[in-house]
């Protein structure tokens, strides 16, 4: 599909929502990208068209319903496999999101394969849904969880992560990119490092998948993750990539339909991947959606996209940063459009809800990421993320509340 000239001021008219103008006549101005983004209509439309026009359930029945269901859902498995370049769609798993998508592999594969003394590697950059999930499995199989530390440009510590990476590490869970700092990690190198020392490899691409192209066959991955909600698609689904092999060895997290192969009074045997880990009644009308999104962003382009991110990204960095009193945490040369800061005497939130007084849509708190917060000494930052679809206006917009909510305060 070729790519068309990217104009992000007319992209936003393929979002119905960044048209909404609020009663004060304010226009919206979303900035929270890193949390969700907008929905185009070519995504609305697909999910409309299957409630509509094909709502059946899949892998079930005969009748037309079903089947076009069924099409429509595994050809979006297929645009999926395509997109992150996955060997077969059979290695592409439908979940709720990132966070079950890691939680199938802690559960099927670390709960079931660590032993007393093995150790899971992660880094101080982790989102809790790639912290948590391998904390308590290394507590229920008697593992260590240890934590790769983060330098002061918001940079991994290569030298320390080489040093943690022992014959005792099983698997590294690497954020590719770092929600809080907009860090993107050189994942094919820290692969190469991880496997040379006899470990698997989960990739957090919750963040990069919107932005970054993706090959998990030239990054030779072990498991990828993925939610389609930060990637112009629906909430409540997401991608699980796991090598053959793996999902082959691995037990399924949850039990029921569709996830079986046969079952007896007191055994069962499970189907193949990747239904084997979808069991019950998938989000169907998602991962239409989700395919439909990832068409989009085939027309638009990686490479158009990356430029105009790292454009803006730079006019950001430079903008804010020059504002009085403001610190933008994390200088990494190698960053999303992600830009989290704290503007002295002010608390986050007190900043979240001034700017959405002036239509300006950001996030504030600890971004699920309390270990890092800690490390850079705050508890809480605010934070604009970008998109396609934003500009430098976007940019000016926020300065020029941050500047108010500045004064605001202080006079107050």
């Amino acid at each position: 599909m070729s790519a068309k000239p990217f104009d992000p001021r007319a992209l936003r008219t393929d979002f119905p929502a960044l048209g909404r103008v609020f009663s004060d006549g304010r226009r919206l101005v979303y900035l929270d990208n890193a949390a969700t983004t907008q929905k185009p209509r070519a995504v609305l439309e697909a999910t409309r068209r299957y409630y509509e026009e094909s709502a059946g359930n899949v892998h079930r029945a005969v009748h037309r319903l079903a089947a076009e269901a069924t099409g429509l859902y595994e050809e979006a498995r297929q645009k999926i496999a395509t997109f992150i370049g996955a060997p077969s769609p059979k290695t592409v798993v439908f979940t709720h999101g990132a966070t079950e998508g890691i939680n199938i592999v802690a559960h099927g594969w670390a709960r079931k394969f660590l032993q007393p003394g093995d150790a899971v590697l992660v880094t101080a950059m982790e989102h809790h849904s790639n912290f948590i999930p391998w904390q308590q499995a290394a507590q229920a199989r008697g593992a260590k969880l240890l934590l790769a530390p983060v330098l002061d440009d918001g940079t991994l510590d290569r030298e320390a992560f080489r040093k943690l990476l022992t014959p005792e590490v099983k698997l590294v869970a690497l954020t590719h990119a770092s929600n809080v700092l907009g860090t993107i990690n050189p994942a094919a190198e820290l692969i190469r490092e991880a496997h040379a020392a006899g470990a698997c490899v989960l990739l957090d691409a919750a963040q990069s998948a919107p932005h970054l192209p993706l090959d998990v066959t030239a990054l030779d991955v072990d498991f990828l993750v993925f939610s389609g909600h930060k990637l112009l698609g629906p909430t409540g689904i997401g991608v699980l990539f796991a090598k053959p092999e793996l999902l082959d060895a691995m037990d399924p997290l949850l039990t029921g339909g569709e996830m079986i192969s046969r079952v007896w009074d007191d055994h069962a045997t499970w189907a193949e991947p990747p239904q084997k880990f979808e069991a019950g009644t998938p989000h169907i009308a998602g991962a239409i959606g989700l395919g439909a999104a990832v068409d989009y962003l085939a027309g638009i382009g990686h490479a158009a996209l990356r430029q105009h991110e790292q454009q803006l990204t730079d006019y950001a960095l430079e903008k804010l940063g020059a504002l009085p009193g403001l610190k933008i945490f994390g200088r990494a040369p190698e960053r999303l459009g992600v830009v989290s800061f704290a503007v002295e005497g002010l608390h986050p939130h007190d900043i979240a809800q001034f700017c959405d007084r002036d239509g300006i849509a950001i996030r504030a708190g600890h971004m699920c990421a309390q270990p890092l917060l800690r490390r850079l000494g705050v508890p809480a930052v605010s934070r604009a993320s970008f998109h396609l679809y934003n500009d430098t206006d976007d940019v000016d917009a926020l300065a020029e509340s941050l500047l108010g909510a500045r004064k605001y305060f202080h006079a107050t």
